[in-house]
């Protein structure tokens, strides 16, 4: 490099998804000249099976991640937005949580006059999504799985031939996030009982909480947890989705290569969500 060229960091957010983790695979095997800081931003409310597949994308990647933690934590914030909880119009949680360590963390670079890359897991099947605005001159953002193709059966083979694989959730929860993720439909939310019962009591304290100050929200759309807890409603939630199910699978087609007890994506049977991927990709 000589002397007039500007220094470039290269970095690429891991939200502890499927996406982002196929997007590092993708990068080290495509890129490997390329000094790439992978980093994931740790809001405390994290399912232990995100650390426990980090750890393990740290092995292939032969580098660690480093991990961003926010200098005030949900609860602090929580106070500053008078015990209103995040919901999908109002997701004060990414911004403070996730966005904001980020730019903090690359804030002495920019301001020393160094050009930073981002790298975002957009795929090429997502048209509808969009990476984070840079609001900095010499910030950019890629996309690398948009620039070549790289759609949803990439990314799970990218992950798989790679032996990464797929982050222990899936078996139960299609995106990563925060335990009390407002996007997760309602049988995520009955099987986060039943997989993380103390974070599900969490979940449903803080609810609480923000209904005794006022809070119109609930974490799941038009009930409580504590309704949705009940074992007759954990019922019928369970015979919706099967049924969902089996209207599914009755109209899509079966791809002899690839088993698969229901869709990876939840919201593939519930509709695609408009979700926040600082969280989930």
């Amino acid at each position: 490099m000589s002397v007039s060229e500007t220094p470039v960091r290269h970095v690429l957010g891991l939200s502890g998804g499927r996406d982002s983790a196929a997007l590092a695979v993708f990068m080290r095997q495509q890129y490997p000249e390329l000094e790439i800081e992978y980093f994931f931003t740790d809001t405390g409310k994290e399912l232990p099976e995100v650390y426990e597949f980090l750890v393990r994308l740290e092995g292939f990647l032969g580098k660690s991640i480093e991990r961003l933690n926010p200098d005030r934590t949900f609860d602090f914030w929580l106070t500053q937005y008078k015990n209103f909880l995040p919901s999908p119009k109002t997701r004060w949680c990414t911004r403070q949580l996730k966005i904001r360590p980020f730019e903090e963390w690359l804030r002495p670079s920019l301001e020393a006059g160094l050009k930073v890359v981002s790298y975002v897991a957009i795929r090429g099947d997502e048209d509808y999504r969009e990476g984070y605005a840079s609001t900095h001159p010499n910030l950019s953002v890629r996309l690398p799985f948009r620039e070549s193709n790289v759609d949803k059966d990439g990314v799970i083979e990218l992950l798989e031939a790679s032996g990464v694989g797929l982050p222990d959730y899936y078996r139960w929860r299609s995106r990563s996030g925060c335990t009390f993720c407002f996007f997760q439909q309602k049988i995520e939310w009955v099987r986060l009982l039943e997989e993380h019962p103390d974070a599900f009591e969490e979940a449903k304290s803080y609810e609480k909480n923000a209904v005794d100050h006022g809070s119109p929200f609930t974490w799941s759309q038009g009930e409580s947890l504590e309704d949705l807890a009940r074992p007759q409603r954990v019922a019928q939630i369970r015979d919706d989705h099967a049924r969902r199910i089996a209207r599914l699978k009755e109209r899509q087609r079966i791809n002899p290569l690839r088993r698969e007890p229901e869709p990876l994506d939840l919201d593939v049977v519930y509709g695609s969500a408009k979700v926040c991927l600082a969280c989930h990709k």
